[in-house]
């Protein structure tokens, strides 16, 4: 991914970042240097925390990367996976019924999402909900959508 511009992000926009991550994920990031990054050929806008690409805008709404998930270990919006769902979301996958444990009752259609692993809570993929919370674990159809996963270009890029 070739970056098309990078410029350090004011006070306020820092603010209203740190505040949106509170309210949808319980989680506070901290850092000293937040930029963000635009990139050529994709959609992509990453905000670095301190080098690190922890940010990432879906449709002009900030929430945590891979990455700054796994940093962060967000406890609001998180749908976890059983370990036959894992190689698949790890691929890009979108997330089935059959492979969820369990999903926080905080989460709305349309709602970004963590999707982890059970047995150790590492964070696979985001998505965006298609049902509540409480109606995502069942026997069929699809319910997360995956917009970044594991190894993707978002993943790999390192700032």
């Amino acid at each position: 991914m070739e970056v098309k511009s990078r410029h350090h992000l004011r006070s306020d926009a820092v603010s209203a970042l740190e505040d949106a991550l509170a309210d949808h994920l319980g989680v506070e990031p901290e850092g000293d240097a937040y930029e963000r990054v635009e990139f050529e050929d994709t959609d992509w806008e990453v905000v670095l925390i301190d080098g690190e690409p922890q940010v990432a805008y879906f449709d002009e709404e900030p929430f945590l990367t891979v990455r700054g998930a796994n940093a962060y270990d967000p406890d609001k919006r998180v749908v976890t996976v059983d370990a036959g769902a894992v190689s698949f979301v790890s691929d890009g996958a979108d997330v089935m019924r059959p492979g969820i444990t369990e999903a926080t009752d905080d989460i709305e259609p349309d709602d970004l999402v963590i999707i982890a692993e059970e047995s150790h809570g590492k964070v696979l993929a985001i998505g965006r909900a298609r049902v509540p919370g409480e109606d995502m674990v069942g026997d069929e159809g699809k319910v997360v959508d995956s917009l970044h996963h594991v190894g993707d270009e978002l993943f790999e890029f390192t700032g």
